[in-house]
């Protein structure tokens, strides 16, 4: 078998390359997983390398199943069977099997158990109750993410700083932790790494052993190690190694994951006699979106370039759209979706939009909703379905409705406040009784109207019970005199939610966000009661959101990209503070890395990229004048279709377009529509023109349609009929 065939120059150099220390600098779309797999079967076939010798591994069990069917296909039938298999997995399979073998020399035994994210969680607990340390004070993902981040630098327990009281109580939790760990015969997931770092770097025999046993190492996504993989890599590998691996830095996302794209130079630098193949060439994207990639992160310093090329042509230009806010950005997005589709240009399929956080993904999927289109959102809950904002709603209909049982009973002990199941299971009888609500008992309780009920719950349970009434009562009384968004920020302060949900994870300040893009929402309803927008979130939230079909738009973040394709791709908020992100203005490596993720968001498109960018957006409470992100500005004009206009001078200019006359045109745009007008979108259904006006170089038509009332549409994209009458 010929394992060069449709392989281009570089991929043969990097295929065939001789034993000894490789680094593989894979474009994006340049075939990384192909040269990868391809290598492993040239060792076997060509070099006569035994396969149990070789070990390649990878991050996911998804890519380590692709990487383990693409060799299999290349081996041929005459393998030595007697020779073994190369081991194929990921990082942490490897290590659980090494374990396993080798639990002689480790305080546990070859059947230990692998915690879970909630195990660990339940562990943490307990150390901080034994502790007696307050647990608001002592979050245990906070405190957890830390033994974490520890561990995979290769952090011992007894090197942990306790330079700062906050350091000092995550040592004396770590210690608790690693200790009931032991004690269940368990570890958890960066355990696998740890203690294989350190059963090798312990006993020179076993390192001795397994470099003999693994000869021949290859890793793929290389750039997304951390400092626990790449010790370890050194340790299995030794001073001359045949070591082989792809990756590249550009596309390095997950720093809050510990990955750090530094190994790349690390490894150049320890292995100096290491050859260095690019791979440029790209099979996936037109010329013109490699050019814009390449604009966008040729601005990261310290990066080594590569100059992206493809024999698939310039294409078409990047469109970059400017709306006026968030909701028209995600109308916007919907409709060129619905166009493409229409004009047999796309399948729905064939479309991603991608954003920075998963709360962008509520106005996007509200948009859909009212077009009544399918979609799918992947890496993710549907906004309204998430745990928090379920929370908080919860809390707003209870407001509403006292008599709502189950959202009280979702509400009772969220955050918890020491209301147990018994004190439930209490609360419910006696309301079963007397007849009346659960709402009843406690705001008799509360105003101390009934001494019989005294008697019912013990006193911790009873001033617990007596608290929640008392701020429930509260926000009952508000309701009627203040906002919808001073009602939000009372309930987040009085039940200290921030606390309970940001435990300083990227989850948890993805939690954050959340809250903070219903409470947006709830901006919109300010001028209306609390009964209507609860109306509205239920029309949306109950609504056959779960629409899995294969055919339809994928929403998602992209950070959840990494690794994907689609033909047209449409990226929204591309606005300073949210990409990039604010909490990178201040951190230099920050910001790289979120030039990164825009890179990796633009090379996912195969042919249509679309950029989309606000006006006005809203942060944390009524909508203001937005920057253009500054990875905006990297990109040169002549690359894209549409004009890139600043908040500081958008409103003025757009004035000033609208009230003269461009004497340079040849002849003036004349609307197409007019006030009264009867007419029909394909996607949006029938309805009334209401004003039509000429912008730049189209007509901007607003029309109440009777279905999902008023829209603002671009004539030249919406093709509108006009009906009789």
């Amino acid at each position: 078998m010929d394992l060069s065939a449709n392989l281009n120059s570089s991929q043969i150099e990097a295929v065939t390359a001789p034993l000894g220390s490789v680094l593989v600098l894979a474009g994006p779309g340049s075939g990384k997983t192909r040269v990868l797999t391809h290598r492993v079967a040239q060792l076997i076939t060509a070099m006569g390398v035994v396969p149990r010798s070789i070990v390649a591994v990878t991050f996911t069990n998804k890519a380590a199943k692709e990487m383990s069917k693409r060799v299999q296909e290349l081996l041929t039938h005459d393998t030595n069977a007697g020779d073994g298999l190369p081991n194929l997995g990921t990082f942490h399979a490897l290590c659980a099997r090494i374990i396993r073998q080798e639990a002689d020399h480790l305080p546990l035994t070859r059947d230990y158990v692998i915690y879970d994210d909630a195990d660990q969680q339940s562990l943490v607990r307990e150390a901080i109750k034994d502790l007696r340390l307050d647990p608001k004070q002592t979050r245990p993902g906070r405190i957890l993410n830390a033994i974490s981040k520890a561990k995979n630098e290769l952090i011992e327990l007894e090197d942990y700083p306790t330079d700062t009281y906050a350091n000092e109580v995550v040592r004396l939790v770590y210690e608790r932790y690693q200790q009931a760990l032991l004690a269940n015969n368990a570890l958890d997931f960066d355990d696998l790494l740890f203690w294989v770092y350190r059963l090798l770097r312990d006993h020179d025999d076993l390192q001795s052993a397994y470099r003999r046993r693994f000869q021949h190492l290859l890793v793929d996504e290389f750039q997304d190690t951390n400092t626990a993989q790449y010790s370890l890599l050194r340790l299995l590998a030794g001073e001359n190694p045949d070591l082989f691996v792809v990756g590249d830095p550009d596309q390095s996302i997950y720093r809050w994951r510990g990955a750090d794209y530094r190994n790349v130079h690390r490894f150049q630098e320890d292995y100096p006699q290491a050859r260095t193949i690019l791979l440029e060439q790209n099979y996936r994207s037109t010329q013109t979106i490699l050019d814009v990639a390449t604009a966008v992160i040729d601005r990261n310093p310290g990066r080594q370039r590569k100059l992206l090329f493809t024999d698939r042509g310039s294409g078409i230009p990047v469109v970059l759209h400017e709306s006026y806010n968030e909701n028209d950005e995600a109308d916007f997005a919907v409709e060129l979706i619905s166009t493409l589709t229409f004009a047999g240009e796309a399948d729905p399929g064939d479309c991603a939009v991608m954003y920075r956080t998963n709360a962008q993904s509520r106005a996007l999927e509200e948009a859909f909703l009212r077009a009544g289109l399918p979609y799918r959102i992947v890496g993710a809950q549907r906004f309204y379905g998430r745990r928090e904002i379920k929370d908080l709603i919860a809390y707003l209909r209870l407001i509403h409705n006292p008599v709502d049982r189950v959202s009280l009973l979702r509400a009772l002990n969220t955050p918890p406040r020491g209301i147990g199941a018994k004190t439930i299971e209490l609360l419910l009888e006696s309301s079963q009784k007397r007849d009346v609500a659960p709402a009843e008992i406690l705001f008799a309780l509360a105003r101390d109207k009934d001494p019989a009920l005294m008697d019912i719950f013990n006193p911790r349970a009873r001033r617990a019970l007596v608290s929640f009434a008392d701020s429930w009562l509260r926000w009952i009384e508000m309701k009627e005199n203040s906002g919808l968004v001073a009602l939000i920020d009372l309930i987040l302060e009085e039940t200290n939610y921030r606390a309970y949900i940001d435990d300083g994870t990227e989850e948890g300040e993805s939690r954050w966000e959340n809250i903070q893009e219903l409470r947006r929402v709830a901006y919109e309803f300010e001028d209306i009661d609390l009964a209507s927008f609860l109306e509205s979130i239920a029309l949306i939230s109950d609504q056959d959101t779960l629409s899995e079909e294969q055919n339809a738009p994928t929403l998602l973040t992209l950070h959840a990209a990494k690794g994907l394709e689609f033909p047209v791709v449409i990226i929204i908020g591309l606005n300073d503070g949210v990409l990039p992100h604010q909490r990178s203005f201040d951190d230099p490596e920050a910001m790289a890395e979120e030039r990164r993720l825009l890179y990796v968001g633009v090379t996912r498109t195969k042919d249509r990229l679309y950029l989309l960018r606000t006006f006005r957006r809203r942060i944390a409470g009524p909508s203001t004048l937005s920057e253009p992100s500054r990875f905006l500005h990297n990109i040169p004009p002549k690359l894209l279709d549409g004009d890139l206009l600043g908040s500081q001078n958008w409103e003025q200019t757009s004035y000033k377009q609208k009230t003269t006359w461009d004497l340079s045109s040849k002849i003036p745009l004349e609307p197409q529509y007019e006030p009264g007008m009867r007419v029909r979108h394909k996607v949006f259904g029938e309805g009334i023109v209401l004003s039509t006006k000429i912008d730049h170089d189209d007509e901007e038509v607003s029309v109440e349609f009777e279905e999902i009332g008023t829209k603002h549409l671009d004539a030249s994209m919406a093709q509108l009929e006009v009906l009789d009458g």
